[in-house]
């Protein structure tokens, strides 16, 4: 397998890196991971997931979105500069990355697109996906033929639970600064798992309905955003220290009684956590099954 770093720009000009990996004999098959919370394009995972889907003749590439790692700085094309990372990011700029990597990847010569992401990767995914449905965009979404997500939590519904008797204060908090267009100033640090700015606390908090789809905890909801995705689509989580309320076995059991897809491969790695630090084989092997069936 071989590495190699590349550029490219999102559809708004941002500009993004990212490496792809490479098999041995050319091939028109491409994974295009996005990574989740904190983090970035340099993960094991993604190199031993990359290793095992070689032997199918599937490329990957990882890259760094605009949420990447906890603070960052985000550059366009023409110099101007911003603020970007974890504690900064607006989760729906989000189209704007998935969609410059798949355009890159097409004027690369790949013909077969294949999404994965991961936490809050999954969450941009599946808001991507639904996204290019509703822009008619069909020239992308042909190409694409499968779709990877990994961990897939319920990200409003775990920070309520998170702060708990907390929320409606740090709520307050959030919405009084903002008021005062202090946006970006930093939540405190008891407000997030890791340090976060007030509009994004805002976008988990409060404005949420575009991207709340992973309402596991309602037995009325239909999964309206996962059914349109109509490609074969494979869910994954752990069962230790996994970001879901219920136990894995009970929420694949539901999905797959609301999700219609006819390609659904659905279900949890035993004695994986979120990162599937330690199962990272057993799941790169249960990706390159799903990708060699479909």
């Amino acid at each position: 397998m071989k590495a190699e770093t590349i550029h490219f720009k999102a559809t708004d000009n941002v500009k993004l890196d990212g490496i792809i990996y490479k098999a041995e004999e050319t091939t028109k098959r491409i994974l295009i991971s996005t990574h989740g919370m904190i983090t970035n394009c340099i993960k094991e995972r993604d190199e031993i997931i990359a290793k095992e889907i070689e032997k199918i003749k599937i490329d990957t590439l990882v890259y760094n979105n605009r949420g990447h790692d906890i603070m960052s700085f985000i550059k366009k094309q023409n110099g101007e500069e911003t603020i970007g990372g974890t504690a900064f990011e607006d989760v729906e700029e989000c189209t704007n990355d998935i969609e410059g990597a798949i355009t890159f990847c097409l004027e690369k010569g790949y013909k077969e697109i294949y999404l994965m992401g991961h936490s809050l990767g999954s969450t941009k995914t599946v808001y991507t996906y639904n996204k290019l449905i509703e822009n008619n965009q069909k020239t992308i979404l042909e190409k694409i033929k499968g779709i990877i997500l990994l961990s897939l939590i319920d990200i409003p519904t775990v920070l309520r639970i998170y702060l708990n008797t907390r929320y409606p204060e740090m709520l307050t908090y959030a919405k009084n600064m903002e008021r005062e267009k202090m946006e970006n100033v930093l939540m405190p640090e008891t407000a997030f798992l890791y340090p976060i700015s007030v509009k994004t606390f805002l976008k988990y908090a409060r404005d949420y309905e575009n991207i709340n789809f992973a309402r596991f905890s309602e037995k009325q909801y239909e999964f309206k955003e996962l059914n349109n995705i109509k490609v074969p689509l494979m869910l994954r989580w752990g069962n230790i220290k996994e970001m879901i309320l219920q136990k894995p076995e009970e929420l694949c059991n539901n999905l797959k009684e609301k999700i219609s897809n006819k390609q659904l491969d659905i279900g949890y790695i035993d004695g994986a956590n979120h990162s599937y630090r330690g199962k990272e084989e057993i799941l790169a092997k249960e990706i390159k099954n799903f990708l060699e069936r479909i």
